[in-house]
């Protein structure tokens, strides 16, 4: 394989680097230095590469959903899946290894708390909202009628943002993490069963 253009590397190392300072140091108190240190490039490669800090904030909030849809994408592109397998996938998606690790935990919570006040990372969060309704609505929708599939996928996305918000904030968060996936999972089981046992009435 071609290697990546120098570009791609460095503002790779700058966002890796991005989600290193927020762990350690918090978005506030992350900055230019604390980056272009970590990344051991120069402060100016930021300004040059993404327009200064906010540009490279961005930069990494997109770079956790592209890992979201691509972790997404390697549970169901060419595979033969079942409506309900995946929803599962869905559900497996949000909890990767790289979502729920340390850096990336971090990060998504102090993008949380910002996209209130920066109008970027409210957009971004709003994609992120609107890409996960989406996907469950799609299979939801081959289950289950319209209006209850709807409901379903509002549903579905509130228990997997709450529960992963709950296990990232936990003391034990991989513990955690195992069972928020299982607790998503027998949500979508047992939201398909009442709707069919609705059905025999």
């Amino acid at each position: 394989m071609p290697r990546p253009p120098m570009k791609a590397v460095r503002q790779q190392q700058l966002i890796d680097a991005t989600l290193i300072s927020v762990e350690r140091h918090g978005l506030h108190h992350t900055t230019i230095n604390t980056i272009s240190d970590l990344a051991g490039t120069s402060s100016g490669l930021i300004s040059h590469y993404f327009g200064g800090k906010q540009g490279l904030i961005e930069a990494t909030l997109k770079h956790l959903l592209d890992e979201l849809k691509l972790a997404l994408l390697s549970r169901t592109s060419g595979k033969n899946l079942t409506s309900i397998e995946r929803l599962f996938m869905i559900v497996e998606a949000n909890f990767t290894e790289f979502q729920r690790s340390t850096p990336a935990t971090k990060t998504w919570l102090s993008f949380w708390s910002q996209a209130v006040h920066e109008p970027g990372l409210a957009r971004l969060q709003h994609i992120n909202n609107q890409r996960l309704y989406s996907n469950l609505l799609f299979s939801f929708k081959q289950l289950l009628p319209e209006s209850e599939a709807i409901t379903a996928s509002k549903q579905t996305a509130a228990m997997i943002d709450g529960f992963w918000l709950r296990s990232a904030l936990s003391a034990y968060p991989e513990k955690e993490f195992e069972q928020a996936q299982l607790l998503c999972k027998a949500f979508i089981e047992a939201v398909i069963i009442q709707y069919g046992e609705h059905q025999c009435h």
